[in-house]
């Protein structure tokens, strides 16, 4: 578990680096390579953890996440072909693709409560520190003014998504599970 985190504090970092905060921050179609893999590496895990899981709660979050993060790739995908402009992959959208199968590798050795436990903990961790780098970076960052939009537009649901792992997280605690 604690690989997870570390490989996704290792790709986060790099988003919210001070040095590249304190430069000029990523440029628009890094941001955009960057969000477009956030959301994949949150789809990915959540498609696994509808295979897996056996608890009603988790497979609902995991479809929510498959819905939700789905969705927002979808605008940004549009908003990118619309402004014609081509996401440019980077260290830090590499980083979160790379922590993305590690968790994945990670996590289809598990089964049952222990499956259950590290997805939701994994995503609590992840929905952190993605709102951490969309508040101290990527909004910041961003120069045209569409994707701060739609950046700012889709920060509530990051925060409910992780608010809703949490309250998981405690009930899986609580349970046992």
């Amino acid at each position: 578990m604690k690989a997870i985190h570390a490989a996704l504090f290792s790709a986060l970092a790099l988003v919210s680096f001070p040095g590249w905060a304190q430069s000029t921050g990523p440029t628009d179609p890094q941001i955009a390579a960057i969000v477009v893999t956030a959301n994949q590496v949150d789809i990915d895990a959540g498609k696994l953890a509808e295979s897996k899981t056996k608890s009603a709660d988790v497979k609902a979050f995991a479809q929510r996440m498959v819905t939700d993060h789905s969705g927002v790739n979808q605008a940004a995908v549009d908003l990118v072909h619309k402004l014609g402009v081509t996401p440019q992959e980077n260290p830090t959208s590499q980083s979160l693709k790379q922590g993305g199968d590690d968790n994945l590798t990670k996590l289809k050795a598990l089964a049952g409560k222990n499956f259950d436990r590290a997805y939701i903990d994994h995503e609590v961790t992840y929905h952190e520190s993605v709102l951490d780098a969309l508040d101290k970076t990527l909004i910041p960052s961003a120069q045209n003014a569409e994707l701060k939009a739609l950046l700012v537009k889709v920060r509530p649901a990051f925060v409910a998504h992780l608010e809703h792992a949490r309250h998981l997280q405690a009930e899986l605690g609580k349970s046992g599970a």
